[in-house]
């Protein structure tokens, strides 16, 4: 019997999404915990997998499967399932987690839960859940009764914790039989785009929102999320008035962020917004409203103008590397 966990990566690394998602599937108390990656084997970080207690890494190459298919994905998971005697298949609460999880449970035809805070095996087929529900502002307790527990872990609920002793791991190289109705939504990612972290998983987040002033005032947020290692982010108003892509939103109704340093400009912080962003580990908000609702939730605050304050920054940093 095992667990099998989807794994993502964020460069060499793995997402610090997924190892908070092996941390909860190492507490599910099955002799063996197995990680399925999409990638070259080559790149595969066997030695990290191995210090979160992973004991088995089924490797998809490119060759076998290129780029993102979620159905494709799902089915070699239900593959991997049925092979190892699984009695859970989990991944993060991240975008690609959670709609890979929900093709697996349409393929299988069995329960699927989401943003799960804690799973707790209750003998037999049945597992106890607490998970997410409203973008986090309820916690509901369910019961799942399936021969498979099939869930995702929520993105800021579980710290990420290496097991005691690192696993002995073993790379199996897997090539699945894949029929062509599995591919026919697939994307490819090009290289300019692929290896850099995602919003879900970005360790720093640099936020926008209407006090940014148009699409052209992102061009310094950019620049200093750049130099500090992170990706842009923005609110919702943002993606309404068309000045950037919804797939950059955080909050509600767009993607959970759990970095270390979330940097929110010209964000006033709807309740919305804040269920997006809750999860970061420090919030530094830089706005002229001395009033904005953010500034309850930030560890730090600048009361002026972003257009002063990110360019002082922006300008602080070359120093500091020069």
């Amino acid at each position: 019997m095992s667990v099998l966990c989807l794994v993502e990566l964020d460069g060499a690394d793995p997402a610090d999404a997924s190892l908070r998602a092996l941390t909860l599937g190492r507490s599910l108390g099955d002799p063996s915990l197995a990680a399925v990656v999409f990638a070259d084997s080559a790149a595969v970080p066997v030695a990290a997998l191995a210090d979160y207690g992973v004991s088995d890494v089924y490797v998809i190459e490119p060759g076998t499967l290129e780029g993102y298919a979620p159905q494709a994905w799902a089915r070699v998971l239900a593959g991997l399932a049925a092979e190892t005697g699984a009695t859970a298949v989990l991944a993060a609460g991240t975008d690609r987690g959670n709609e890979v999880l929900a093709h697996l449970g349409a393929i299988t035809g069995l329960p699927m839960g989401a943003n799960c805070t804690l799973v707790t095996p209750d003998g037999g087929r049945t597992h106890r859940l607490v998970r997410h529900r409203w973008a986090g502002l309820l916690l509901e307790d369910a019961v799942m009764e399936a021969p498979i527990a099939l869930f995702t872990v929520a993105t800021d609920a579980v710290s990420a914790v290496s097991a005691e002793t690192s696993a002995a791991t073993q790379l199996h190289v897997h090539k699945p039989e894949l029929a062509e109705a599995d591919l026919v939504v697939r994307a490819v990612e090009s290289p300019a785009g692929a290896g850099g972290a995602s919003l879900a998983t970005a360790r720093v987040v640099v936020g926008g929102g209407r006090g940014v002033g148009g699409a052209d005032g992102f061009t310094p947020l950019e620049e200093l999320a750049d130099l500090l290692g992170g990706v842009v982010g923005v609110s919702r108003v943002v993606t309404s008035e068309g000045w950037r892509p919804h797939k950059q939103q955080v909050g509600q109704t767009g993607t959970k962020i759990t970095p270390e340093l979330y940097l929110a400009c010209g964000i006033s912080g709807a309740i919305q917004h804040i269920a997006g962003c809750a999860g970061a580990k420090h919030i530094i908000a830089i706005n002229t409203d001395p009033g904005a609702p953010i500034l309850a939730h930030a560890d730090y605050a600048i009361i002026g103008d972003l257009h002063q304050v990110i360019p002082a920054l922006i300008e602080s940093l070359r120093a500091r590397r020069g």
